[in-house]
Protein backbone atom coordinates (compact mmCIF):
# COMPACT_ATOMS: atom_id res chain seq x y z
CA UNK A 1 0.00 0.00 0.00
CA UNK A 2 2.55 2.11 1.12
CA UNK A 3 4.87 1.59 -2.48
CA UNK A 4 1.34 2.78 -4.29
CA UNK A 5 1.18 5.62 -3.04
CA UNK A 6 4.54 6.94 -3.60
CA UNK A 7 4.04 5.95 -7.44
CA UNK A 8 0.91 8.41 -6.90
CA UNK A 9 3.16 11.38 -5.96
CA UNK A 10 3.16 14.79 -8.18
CA UNK A 11 7.53 15.11 -9.56
CA UNK A 12 8.74 18.10 -7.75
CA UNK A 13 8.70 21.87 -8.88
CA UNK A 14 12.07 23.09 -9.48
CA UNK A 15 13.09 25.49 -6.25
CA UNK A 16 11.71 29.24 -6.94
CA UNK A 17 15.26 30.39 -7.49
CA UNK A 18 16.26 28.40 -10.48
CA UNK A 19 13.34 29.94 -12.21
CA UNK A 20 14.21 33.32 -11.59
CA UNK A 21 17.69 32.87 -12.93
CA UNK A 22 15.90 30.83 -15.90
CA UNK A 23 14.23 33.86 -16.65
CA UNK A 24 17.11 36.12 -16.50
CA UNK A 25 19.03 34.30 -18.30
CA UNK A 26 16.67 34.15 -20.76
CA UNK A 27 15.72 37.58 -20.76
CA UNK A 28 19.48 38.51 -21.24
CA UNK A 29 19.54 35.83 -24.83
CA UNK A 30 16.47 38.01 -26.01
CA UNK A 31 17.62 41.50 -25.66
CA UNK A 32 21.35 40.44 -26.97
CA UNK A 33 19.18 38.58 -30.17
CA UNK A 34 16.64 41.85 -30.60
CA UNK A 35 19.76 44.22 -30.36
CA UNK A 36 21.19 42.12 -33.69
CA UNK A 37 18.14 41.41 -35.05
CA UNK A 38 15.49 43.70 -34.07
CA UNK A 39 12.81 40.70 -34.44
CA UNK A 40 10.98 41.91 -31.12
CA UNK A 41 9.66 45.74 -32.90
CA UNK A 42 7.27 44.88 -34.11
CA UNK A 43 5.82 43.18 -31.05
CA UNK A 44 7.08 46.34 -29.10
CA UNK A 45 5.00 48.84 -31.51
CA UNK A 46 2.00 46.46 -31.53
CA UNK A 47 1.77 47.26 -27.49
CA UNK A 48 2.82 50.67 -27.67
CA UNK A 49 -0.47 51.57 -30.70
CA UNK A 50 -2.46 49.15 -27.49
CA UNK A 51 -1.33 50.99 -25.05
CA UNK A 52 -1.42 54.45 -26.27
CA UNK A 53 -5.65 55.47 -26.16
CA UNK A 54 -4.89 54.63 -22.77
CA UNK A 55 -1.94 57.08 -22.44
CA UNK A 56 -3.28 59.78 -23.83
CA UNK A 57 -7.08 58.87 -21.49
CA UNK A 58 -4.62 59.12 -18.19
CA UNK A 59 -2.61 62.57 -19.68
CA UNK A 60 -5.64 63.92 -20.86
CA UNK A 61 -6.92 66.28 -17.45
CA UNK A 62 -3.20 67.61 -17.55
CA UNK A 63 -3.08 68.16 -21.37
CA UNK A 64 -6.83 69.80 -20.94
CA UNK A 65 -5.32 72.16 -18.03
CA UNK A 66 -2.34 73.34 -19.60
CA UNK A 67 -4.22 74.50 -22.99
CA UNK A 68 -6.72 76.38 -20.65
CA UNK A 69 -3.72 77.66 -19.02
CA UNK A 70 -2.36 78.62 -22.24
CA UNK A 71 -5.38 79.95 -23.98
CA UNK A 72 -6.48 82.14 -21.15
CA UNK A 73 -2.74 83.62 -20.90
CA UNK A 74 -2.56 84.14 -24.87
CA UNK A 75 -5.88 86.11 -24.52
CA UNK A 76 -4.94 87.98 -21.52
CA UNK A 77 -1.77 89.10 -23.19
CA UNK A 78 -3.67 89.58 -26.52
CA UNK A 79 -6.11 92.21 -24.71
CA UNK A 80 -3.13 93.92 -22.81
CA UNK A 81 -1.70 94.32 -26.36
CA UNK A 82 -4.38 95.73 -28.19
CA UNK A 83 -5.06 98.24 -25.12
CA UNK A 84 -1.61 99.65 -25.38
CA UNK A 85 -1.24 99.38 -29.20
CA UNK A 86 -4.66 101.45 -29.10
CA UNK A 87 -3.47 104.07 -26.07
CA UNK A 88 -0.10 104.37 -28.71
CA UNK A 89 -2.30 105.36 -31.69
CA UNK A 90 -4.69 107.49 -29.56
CA UNK A 91 -1.44 109.60 -28.39
CA UNK A 92 0.33 109.51 -32.06
CA UNK A 93 -3.32 110.75 -33.73
CA UNK A 94 -3.52 113.47 -31.23
CA UNK A 95 0.23 114.40 -31.59
CA UNK A 96 -0.56 114.48 -35.39
CA UNK A 97 -3.26 116.50 -35.28
CA UNK A 98 -1.43 119.54 -32.84
CA UNK A 99 1.29 119.29 -35.83
CA UNK A 100 -1.65 119.86 -38.57
CA UNK A 101 -2.74 122.54 -36.62
CA UNK A 102 0.60 124.31 -35.92
CA UNK A 103 1.49 123.81 -39.97
CA UNK A 104 -2.11 125.52 -40.23
CA UNK A 105 -1.04 128.44 -37.76
CA UNK A 106 1.93 128.70 -39.58
CA UNK A 107 0.70 129.14 -42.95
CA UNK A 108 -1.59 131.90 -41.02
CA UNK A 109 1.46 133.66 -39.42
CA UNK A 110 3.32 133.83 -42.75
CA UNK A 111 -0.08 135.16 -44.77
CA UNK A 112 -0.35 137.79 -41.93
CA UNK A 113 3.37 138.93 -42.22
CA UNK A 114 3.48 139.01 -46.05
CA UNK A 115 0.38 141.36 -45.67
CA UNK A 116 1.92 143.59 -43.04
CA UNK A 117 5.33 143.97 -45.19
CA UNK A 118 2.77 145.14 -47.86
CA UNK A 119 0.44 147.53 -46.01
CA UNK A 120 1.67 151.51 -45.52
CA UNK A 121 1.14 151.58 -42.03
CA UNK A 122 2.72 150.05 -38.97
CA UNK A 123 0.85 147.01 -37.64
CA UNK A 124 1.11 144.86 -34.63
CA UNK A 125 0.27 141.24 -34.28
CA UNK A 126 -2.41 140.03 -31.90
CA UNK A 127 -3.89 136.60 -31.19
CA UNK A 128 -7.37 136.17 -30.79
CA UNK A 129 -8.49 134.41 -27.04
CA UNK A 130 -12.06 134.33 -27.31
CA UNK A 131 -15.15 134.91 -28.90
CA UNK A 132 -18.67 136.53 -28.08
CA UNK A 133 -20.68 132.92 -27.59
CA UNK A 134 -23.79 135.25 -28.34
CA UNK A 135 -25.51 134.62 -31.49
CA UNK A 136 -26.21 138.62 -32.40
CA UNK A 137 -22.85 139.89 -30.93
CA UNK A 138 -20.02 139.82 -33.10
CA UNK A 139 -17.06 140.33 -30.11
CA UNK A 140 -13.55 138.92 -29.96
CA UNK A 141 -11.26 139.64 -27.42
CA UNK A 142 -7.09 140.01 -28.40
CA UNK A 143 -3.87 138.97 -25.95
CA UNK A 144 -2.95 142.85 -25.93
CA UNK A 145 -3.43 145.64 -24.00
CA UNK A 146 -3.00 148.87 -22.48
CA UNK A 147 0.65 147.51 -21.44
CA UNK A 148 0.86 147.06 -25.42
CA UNK A 149 -0.38 150.78 -26.53
CA UNK A 150 -3.90 149.58 -27.75
CA UNK A 151 -6.17 152.04 -27.78
CA UNK A 152 -10.04 152.07 -28.66
CA UNK A 153 -11.35 152.65 -31.81
CA UNK A 154 -8.19 151.11 -33.46
CA UNK A 155 -8.47 148.97 -36.95
CA UNK A 156 -8.20 145.22 -36.61
CA UNK A 157 -7.71 143.44 -40.17
CA UNK A 158 -6.68 140.24 -40.76
CA UNK A 159 -4.17 139.13 -44.02
CA UNK A 160 -7.39 139.54 -46.70
CA UNK A 161 -9.04 143.14 -45.47
CA UNK A 162 -10.87 144.54 -42.71
CA UNK A 163 -12.35 142.73 -39.68
CA UNK A 164 -13.52 145.56 -37.10
CA UNK A 165 -12.47 147.96 -34.39
CA UNK A 166 -11.17 148.04 -30.83
CA UNK A 167 -14.03 148.78 -28.25
CA UNK A 168 -12.24 149.09 -24.98
CA UNK A 169 -9.01 147.59 -23.50
CA UNK A 170 -7.70 146.35 -20.17
CA UNK A 171 -4.02 145.70 -19.12
CA UNK A 172 -3.98 142.87 -20.98
CA UNK A 173 -6.36 142.66 -22.74
CA UNK A 174 -8.92 144.33 -25.59
CA UNK A 175 -12.35 143.77 -27.13
CA UNK A 176 -13.15 144.23 -30.40
CA UNK A 177 -16.17 144.53 -32.46
CA UNK A 178 -16.38 142.60 -36.17
CA UNK A 179 -18.03 144.56 -39.02
CA UNK A 180 -20.81 142.18 -39.67
CA UNK A 181 -21.72 142.81 -35.85
CA UNK A 182 -25.75 143.94 -36.67
CA UNK A 183 -24.49 147.60 -34.40
CA UNK A 184 -21.19 148.56 -36.42
CA UNK A 185 -21.33 150.78 -39.31
CA UNK A 186 -18.50 151.13 -41.67
CA UNK A 187 -17.90 154.01 -44.59
CA UNK A 188 -16.60 152.30 -47.46
CA UNK A 189 -16.65 153.32 -51.36
CA UNK A 190 -16.73 151.27 -54.33
CA UNK A 191 -13.43 151.12 -55.23
CA UNK A 192 -14.28 150.81 -59.32
CA UNK A 193 -16.11 154.45 -59.59
CA UNK A 194 -15.12 155.86 -55.85
CA UNK A 195 -19.01 155.60 -55.20
CA UNK A 196 -19.47 155.98 -51.24
CA UNK A 197 -22.00 154.69 -49.01
CA UNK A 198 -22.21 152.74 -45.16
CA UNK A 199 -21.93 149.30 -44.81
CA UNK A 200 -23.74 147.89 -42.04
CA UNK A 201 -23.57 144.87 -40.13
CA UNK A 202 -26.25 142.25 -40.28
CA UNK A 203 -25.65 139.33 -37.45
CA UNK A 204 -24.55 137.63 -40.32
CA UNK A 205 -20.65 136.32 -40.87
CA UNK A 206 -20.61 135.71 -44.50
CA UNK A 207 -23.41 138.77 -45.42
CA UNK A 208 -22.76 142.70 -45.24
CA UNK A 209 -25.79 145.72 -45.76
CA UNK A 210 -25.26 148.41 -48.38
CA UNK A 211 -28.82 150.23 -47.74
CA UNK A 212 -28.30 153.43 -48.78
CA UNK A 213 -27.29 153.00 -52.92
CA UNK A 214 -29.77 154.44 -55.04
CA UNK A 215 -31.37 152.63 -57.32
CA UNK A 216 -29.74 154.03 -60.68
CA UNK A 217 -25.95 154.19 -59.03
CA UNK A 218 -23.21 152.32 -61.05
CA UNK A 219 -22.77 149.34 -59.32
CA UNK A 220 -22.08 145.63 -60.31
CA UNK A 221 -21.99 141.84 -58.84
CA UNK A 222 -18.13 141.67 -57.35
CA UNK A 223 -17.73 145.30 -56.88
CA UNK A 224 -14.84 145.71 -54.20
CA UNK A 225 -15.98 148.01 -51.27
CA UNK A 226 -12.98 149.29 -50.07
CA UNK A 227 -12.57 151.59 -46.77
CA UNK A 228 -13.15 155.50 -47.85
CA UNK A 229 -11.08 157.03 -44.79
CA UNK A 230 -14.71 159.25 -43.95
CA UNK A 231 -14.71 159.63 -40.15
CA UNK A 232 -11.87 159.36 -39.34
CA UNK A 233 -11.44 155.66 -37.82
CA UNK A 234 -10.73 153.50 -40.75
CA UNK A 235 -7.73 154.33 -43.17
CA UNK A 236 -8.77 154.82 -46.63
CA UNK A 237 -8.07 151.80 -49.09
CA UNK A 238 -8.38 148.93 -46.85
CA UNK A 239 -10.78 146.25 -48.51
CA UNK A 240 -13.86 145.47 -46.51
CA UNK A 241 -16.13 143.51 -48.86
CA UNK A 242 -16.91 142.57 -52.23
CA UNK A 243 -20.68 142.68 -53.95
CA UNK A 244 -22.74 139.35 -54.11
CA UNK A 245 -26.51 140.78 -54.62
CA UNK A 246 -28.09 143.70 -56.18
CA UNK A 247 -32.10 144.03 -56.02
CA UNK A 248 -33.87 147.06 -57.69
CA UNK A 249 -37.25 147.65 -56.37
CA UNK A 250 -38.56 150.86 -58.65
CA UNK A 251 -40.75 151.73 -55.87
CA UNK A 252 -38.03 152.62 -53.44
CA UNK A 253 -35.03 155.10 -53.73
CA UNK A 254 -32.39 152.71 -52.49
CA UNK A 255 -31.67 149.17 -53.88
CA UNK A 256 -31.15 146.17 -51.88
CA UNK A 257 -27.10 145.47 -51.62
CA UNK A 258 -25.66 142.66 -49.68
CA UNK A 259 -21.99 142.18 -49.94
CA UNK A 260 -19.60 139.33 -48.84
CA UNK A 261 -16.42 140.35 -46.25
CA UNK A 262 -13.17 139.58 -47.91
CA UNK A 263 -12.03 138.87 -44.19
CA UNK A 264 -12.56 135.59 -41.99
CA UNK A 265 -14.22 136.94 -39.62
CA UNK A 266 -15.44 133.85 -37.66
CA UNK A 267 -12.04 131.83 -38.74
CA UNK A 268 -8.95 134.02 -38.18
CA UNK A 269 -7.03 133.26 -35.38
CA UNK A 270 -4.44 136.09 -35.66
CA UNK A 271 -5.08 139.62 -36.61
CA UNK A 272 -3.08 142.59 -36.60
CA UNK A 273 -3.94 146.29 -34.95
CA UNK A 274 -2.70 149.14 -37.13
CA UNK A 275 -1.32 151.74 -35.79
CA UNK A 276 -1.28 155.38 -35.51
CA UNK A 277 1.12 157.37 -37.51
Amino acid sequence: MVAEKDNHRRPRIPALNTKFIFLVILSFVMLINDQKSNYLAIFRNSIAIAVYPLQSLVAMPSNLFVWINKNFSSREALTLENKILLNSQNINNTTLQRYQSLEQENSRLREILNAATRLEHKVEIARIISANINPYRHTIVINKGDKDGIHAGQVIIDADGVMGQILYTNFLTSEAILISDADHALPVQINRNGLRTILLGSGSYTNLNAPYIPNNADIKIGDLLVTSGLGGKFPAGYPVGTINSIVRNPSEQFSNVTAKPIALLNQAREVMLIKAE
